[in-house]
């Protein structure tokens, strides 16, 4: 198999998503602690774009084959593996190569799907509900009772804040733009609210005191306004800049308000990080997927895909994303 052809999007220089080429490429060869891949879904993320313009702060070695969530079925593994086998239906984050049809990938990297649960929305916790858990739960320490106030809560990672902040036993407020999105945000547990007049609004919802964490995958112009919101001893959580500015704060409203402001890159975790560290986190990272995983089978959560289209029709899927149509994940089909 290792030298016959295989269709892929590739990235031979550094540019915007839509230069992006749908060509054939040779499939990869299989190296020690490693398994094959069919990719039948992977995610489509506002992230791709700064990957391929090389403004992400991991850059993958050109050329390459965009995309870090997965989800398909083992072909075969190398020797000595027995994380996983031929036959397995598995999600998982990866370096990158997703937009292909074929991966050859760390089997540590890899989570087993149990029966009964959808391939196509598995995307979703190979980074979104991750990076959600991880921020809220890692990083924040979010108890029961607290108060959570999402930001971009209908889309992602956002909307897997909002669930997993119910299931912790939170009070969860989330923001979402539009009538559409406030629906989805409330049929998932939390209580919906637009961002106009936005501290008047939070202040009013938790009786003056403001909340103990705040989920941050926007960033933009308002941080201290954010801030502000927060009660004492309050959390920041930033894991992302979807709105394209990244904010500066003064260090003084963490001094004055006692609260704290902390970044999560759920990257660190799976081998992106400056050094290579996803062995080290290899149990870590299972029990915190085997818990999400058994919310998803009692039906604790349960992982939205917005949109799935065609590989073919990469540039439209991200369209959606960037347009901000998207409620939940949109993700790119690439086989059956």
């Amino acid at each position: 198999m290792p030298g016959e052809e295989m269709r892929a999007i590739i990235c031979s220089h550094w540019c915007n998503y839509n230069d992006l080429v749908l060509t054939k490429v040779s499939r990869p060869p299989l190296a020690n602690g490693q398994a094959r891949v069919r990719i039948r879904y992977v995610g489509v993320s506002f992230a791709t774009t700064l990957v391929v313009a090389g403004k992400y702060q991991r850059k993958p070695p050109l050329p390459f084959s965009p995309g870090t969530e997965i989800a398909g079925e083992v072909m075969e593994v190398a020797d000595g593996v027995t994380r996983v086998r031929p036959g397995d239906i598995v999600f998982g984050a990866i370096d990158w190569g997703g937009y292909s049809e074929e991966i050859t990938v760390a089997a540590t990297n890899l989570h087993v799907l149990p029966d009964g649960l959808e391939i196509k929305k598995s995307v979703a916790l190979a980074i979104s509900y991750p990076t959600a858990y991880g921020g809220l739960v890692w990083r924040a320490n979010l108890k029961k009772s607290q108060t959570l106030l999402v930001l971009g809560a209908a889309g992602g990672v956002g909307l897997a804040a909002i669930e997993i902040g119910c299931v912790l036993g939170a009070q969860v407020i989330g923001v979402a733009s539009t009538k559409e999105k406030r629906k989805v945000v409330e049929a998932h547990g939390g209580k919906a609210i637009d961002g106009v007049d936005l501290k008047k609004k939070i202040m009013t919802l938790t009786n003056e005191r403001g909340v103990d964490v705040i989920f941050d995958p926007v960033g933009g112009d308002n941080a201290r306004q954010i801030l502000s919101c927060l009660a004492p001893d309050g959390r920041l959580v930033s894991i992302g800049y979807a709105s394209g500015i990244i904010p500066k704060v003064g260090y003084n409203i963490l001094l004055v308000k006692n609260i704290a402001v902390m970044g999560f890159n759920y990257g660190e975790y799976v081998g992106w990080g400056p050094v290579d560290n996803r062995n080290a986190y290899t149990d870590r990272v299972d029990a915190m997927q085997k818990k999400l995983l058994d919310w998803w089978q009692s039906q604790a959560i349960s992982p939205t895909i917005h949109a799935c289209f065609q590989l073919d029709d990469f540039r439209d899927a991200m369209a959606e994303v960037m347009k901000r149509r998207a409620v939940g994940r949109v993700v790119l089909e690439i086989g059956r």
